[in-house]
């Protein structure tokens, strides 16, 4: 299962990074964690590779709200997925986080990161499935108020 963008979706993004289009979004995280995680080596930063999917994104999740606070972004809400009312079992997640970019160019940055980078052996340990949307920021303007 995906956890990561490939490259043709990083290079949807990057085609509107920088251009006139360009502007605040928010992207969805969607998140299934595995049970236990699954290091590749041994987790970087020290620290036992015998944890849960959960505890591992947190180790990433440091990190990533480190390097989202200095570009400019936020994280907007996050909550627990309780159920699935429509789909099946492939759609089923743990986690729901809303995180705000003052752009695309932004988030690419962050993406790119060199920290972040790093961090990834954490994200990719914990996670057995992830969704990200890209969505309009919306502005904050509740429904039926604009």
């Amino acid at each position: 299962m995906p956890v990561n963008p490939n490259s043709e979706q990083l290079a949807a993004v990057a085609a509107v990074a920088g251009t006139d289009a360009d502007g605040p979004l928010v992207m969805l995280n969607l998140n299934r964690y595995r049970e236990r995680a699954a290091y590749e080596a041994e987790p970087p930063g020290g620290g036992s590779p015998d944890v849960t999917g959960r505890e591992a994104y947190e180790r990433y999740g440091v990190t990533a709200l480190e390097v989202l606070t200095r570009s400019g972004g936020e994280i907007l809400w996050h909550t627990q997925a309780t159920m699935t009312v429509i789909g099946d079992e492939s759609d089923r997640y743990d986690e729901v986080i809303a995180v705000r970019y003052p752009s695309a160019q932004a988030f690419l940055g962050l993406a790119m990161d060199s920290e972040i980078g790093t961090a990834l052996a954490h994200r990719d340990a914990g996670l057995e499935r992830a969704a990200l949307i890209l969505c309009e920021d919306g502005g904050g303007v509740p429904i039926g108020a604009g």
